[in-house]
């Protein structure tokens, strides 16, 4: 195990906030959210966002339960504060699609979200923030297929989003927050593995996980 990832297991999630609308870039927001309106999903009340699910949901299993099939994962970067410092890693805003269509809050908290048992210290990628690759795969037709990949780069930095919760300029003591992704390659669909990764090309690193999905059949 490494020395992140025992800090993690000594340092457990007590607040989960979930990040979204995190885009830098304001006019492709805007146009993100005029595409789900006529989808008929609700534009969000600000941008970014912030959604609060339950800390019991936070997982490092290698598969979890959805029920139906309409859920699905998007990797995301992930902060926490343990220890008087700020820990980065990834994880998956694993989410009820069919839920978030009504309620967006709801679909938050319908499903665990994974994340990798790794992390970073913040300050040793701060230098070199905007360099960090994001990507995720997921498994169609028995292929293992890139999903998303992008840079941190198009997303609002830590820092403006911690400030954006409150007036504290760090994140209480336990709290972990998923900040934002990107679009899927070929769209948002359901698969039965999801894999994620954080890449740092500086330091020639990464962080990976994974995990199969399990569907709970819907009876009524």
């Amino acid at each position: 195990m490494t020395k992140e990832a025992s800090d993690r297991a000594r340092f457990p999630v007590s607040s989960l906030v979930i990040a979204g609308w995190t885009g830098r870039d304001k006019a492709a927001v805007e146009k993100h959210i005029r595409e789900l309106e006529e989808l008929g999903i609700a534009r969000p009340a600000s941008t970014p966002i912030y959604y609060r699910a339950s800390a019991a949901r936070v997982t490092t299993a290698n598969s979890i339960e959805a029920t139906g099939t309409e859920s699905s994962g998007e990797v995301e970067f992930v902060v926490a504060q343990w220890q008087g410092k700020l820990w980065v890693g990834v994880g998956s805003d694993h989410t009820d699609r069919e839920v978030e269509k009504y309620n967006i809050t709801v679909s938050k908290q319908m499903c665990d979200k994974p994340i990798a048992p790794s992390f970073w210290t913040f300050d040793d990628v701060a230098g070199h923030w905007d360099s960090l690759i994001m990507r995720s795969f997921i498994y169609e037709n028995g292929k293992r297929v890139l999903y998303q990949e992008g840079t941190v780069a198009s997303m609002l930095d830590p820092q403006t989003l911690i400030d954006g919760i409150g007036d504290a300029k760090k994140l209480p003591e336990g709290t972990m927050m998923f900040c934002g992704t990107f679009a899927a390659k070929g769209g948002i669909r359901p698969a039965s593995r999801f894999e994620f990764e954080i890449e740092d090309p500086v330091l020639k690193r990464k962080i990976e996980h994974g995990y199969d999905i399990k569907t709970l059949p819907v009876v009524g």
